[in-house]
């Protein structure tokens, strides 16, 4: 059982209906996540903003979605592993390289080292060591890859954590957590 619960458009404070109504219109419903953040226009500003800023990065929504589903499974948070399967699916990322995302693998080995980074920001709590950000370097990630997937590790961490803070009440297909070397 939710914590929070979730406002709908009707019944949100004044200042988030317009955003309620944007996300309703972008996603066909106002996730529950979204909902319960939008009883603080803050808090709901605060993800929107962030998402609004990487939507302008070099990477493209595909490998925010891609890195979402790591970063969600690593911390094992079902609910935005499923939210963002769905929502990498409506960005053209395939099922079975989503599959693979969830298990912290990639078929494209400079996904691969994003991944491989974000997890490595997570385990090392921002302490990464000069091997893990060399070899983000030589993945292929350069300078503005890597302080963009640094910026979507932290936005991911924020909702996961939202969503293991809140309860929040999965209302998207269900994705399954997996076990994987080295999780946390």
């Amino acid at each position: 059982m939710p914590r929070i619960t979730p406002v709908t458009i009707e019944t949100a404070p004044e200042s988030t209906k317009p955003l309620l109504e944007a996300i309703n219109g972008k996603l066909g419903k106002v996730p529950n996540l979204l909902g319960t953040l939008g009883r603080s226009p803050a808090a709901l500003n605060t993800y929107l903003n962030l998402g609004d800023a990487l939507g302008k990065g070099s990477l493209g929504a595909k490998v925010h979605e891609q890195l979402a589903v790591a970063i969600a499974n690593h911390s094992k948070c079902e609910y935005c592993a499923s939210a963002h399967t769905v929502i990498g699916k409506m960005n053209g990322v395939d099922g079975d390289e989503l599959a693979k995302n969830l298990h912290g693998e990639s078929g494209n080995p400079k996904v691969q080292a994003a991944i491989n980074f974000a997890y490595a920001i997570i385990d090392s709590r921002g302490f990464v060591s000069d091997a893990d950000f060399s070899a983000a370097r030589d993945g292929g990630l350069n300078d503005e890859e890597l302080l963009e997937v640094l910026s979507v590790t932290a936005t991911n961490l924020f909702t996961n954590y939202a969503n293991h803070i809140l309860q929040t009440e999965n209302d998207f297909p269900k994705v399954d957590l997996v076990e994987t070397a080295g999780a946390s």
